[in-house]
């Protein structure tokens, strides 16, 4: 394939407005990925696919390159992940993080993918760590994690190797690119069910897109607020993919019980202040925290519970979500999600040693 096509083909493409083809696309990442891309070529077809506007061909096109040269994570596909895309810009608590733990407190197998922060203080890795997490774990260890906590995380840069081709590039151009969202579609486990927030709404169709073209189950959402969470501040859009098909839903937290918060409410900080945070709300402090965790929670639990059963897509989803969320705060106030937490930093510990 690496002669099929050339990067002046490529950027003139793009120059020209038009699409590329999912082939297209996978031969231009596989470049990107093996460094065999020149810092010139690699600015000039960033700038020029954001210029023309992303597809969703072409998302999976890129997305298929990137899988391809990851580092395989020996687990299985039936597992959930609950991410963001981050860029928002507001610097909350890490939610999606602490969501994930109590999903997986719930019984249900979490491969959770993420990354430093890029635009918070906090990144799930940076709590992670500072949680007592040991992330240089090698992807056979990331996998018995899984087996030993029912909760295991993917670090991105670990394993996406190729990653590093482009960081200078995109450090230097100083504006968002497709790497800024490709990330919660590049879980190296290809989880079968997802829990995606999108800061941005114009990226809604291209992440949704590429769900439905894969046949995968996810949960799409973004708060009104611009939070890539579904927000406790007003009402969120949430997008239900499954099968193939996509249902729109609008939700407002207080059809759940759960009280308007303020986004001050929901501000975080450095790492350790923010695994502190993530303490003490698995321990069952109550709060606009807790609130948004939970919520977030019950959309991981529905995307997985609508994985292992599509007619559940037939029943109303705030029925669905209020299930969810009780399943969550009994994860929570049982003590579950604290001993989750807990057997996951000992068996990172124990495997890294």
């Amino acid at each position: 394939m690496a002669d099929l096509y050339t990067w002046p083909e490529i950027v003139t493409t793009l120059l020209d407005r038009r699409d590329l083809t999912v082939s297209e696309s996978t031969w231009a990442m596989r470049q990107v990925m093996s460094g065999e891309a020149t810092p010139s070529q690699l600015a000039g077809f960033l700038i020029a696919l954001r210029a023309k506007g992303e597809t969703v061909d072409e998302i999976v096109g890129f997305r298929d390159a990137i899988l391809e040269a990851a580092l395989p994570l020996p687990v299985r596909a039936d597992v959930l992940d609950i991410v963001g895309t981050g860029g928002d810009r507001f610097g909350t608590v890490n939610v999606s993080t602490m969501a994930a733990v109590v999903a997986a407190a719930t019984g249900i197998p979490v491969v959770k993918h993420g990354n430093k922060a890029a635009s918070s203080r906090s990144g799930s890795s940076d709590v992670l760590s500072a949680l007592g997490i040991d992330l240089s774990l090698t992807p056979e260890a990331v996998a018995q994690t899984l087996d030993r906590a029912g909760i295991t995380f993917a670090f991105a840069s670990a394993f996406h190797p190729g990653f590093r081709h482009a960081g200078p590039t995109r450090a230097e151009l100083g504006v968002p690119t497709v790497f800024n969202f490709l990330g919660p579609l590049c879980n190296p486990a290809r989880a079968e069910a997802n829990a995606v927030g999108v800061a941005s709404l114009d990226r809604v169709p291209l992440i949704t897109g590429v769900f439905q073209t894969r046949g995968a189950t996810a949960l799409v959402f973004r708060g009104d607020d611009g939070l890539d969470e579904l927000t406790t501040t007003g009402h969120s859009r949430l997008w239900e993919v499954s099968r193939g098909d996509i249902h729109e839903h609008d939700l407002d937290p207080r059809d759940l019980g759960i009280p308007l918060a303020r986004i001050d409410d929901l501000l975080g900080g450095e790492p350790a202040h923010n695994a502190d945070i993530v303490r003490r709300v698995l321990a069952g402090e109550t709060g606009p925290v807790r609130d948004i965790v939970l919520l977030n929670a019950a959309a991981g639990i529905v995307s997985y519970r609508l994985f292992r059963d599509s007619a559940q897509v037939q029943r109303p989803i705030l029925e669905r979500l209020s299930e969810a969320k009780d399943a969550a705060a009994e994860a929570v106030d049982s003590g579950e999600a604290t001993a989750t937490l807990g057997r996951w930093v000992e068996a990172t510990r124990s495997l890294a040693a």
